[in-house]
């Protein structure tokens, strides 16, 4: 399995299953059990993904019962929706630059 150093959100994401469980999760809350029976992996599987995307803050946990019962964390979210933002506006405001720039000869061979 893939190290991520906690709050690590963009790394975890790069696995599509854990792609796939944030997705379930956007849905509702889940158990272990419940992600496995949607996704093409073992219950030990989700749990593993479910380790990396805590340590990353994009989920959280509380015990019900026996079961342990996943959601999505909105700080977690949130951070991560921030990030994308500044990339976003930083890859706008550069194009903008680029595109308002007086036109400049191209060197020739």
């Amino acid at each position: 399995m893939d190290t991520y150093q906690s709050g690590d959100a963009l790394g975890a994401l790069g696995d599509p299953t854990r792609r796939a469980i944030i997705a379930c999760l956007a849905e509702r809350p889940r158990a272990v059990g419940e992600l496995a029976d949607e996704l093409p992996v073992s219950r030990p599987a989700v749990s593993q993904h479910l380790k990396v995307l805590k340590g990353a803050g994009l989920v959280t946990e509380r015990a019900v019962g026996t079961r342990r019962i996943y959601r999505l964390n909105p700080a977690g979210v949130a951070a991560l929706r921030d990030q994308l933002e500044t990339f976003w506006v930083r890859a706008l405001a550069n194009y903008q630059d680029f595109v308002e720039q007086p036109d400049q000869e191209v060197d020739k061979p």
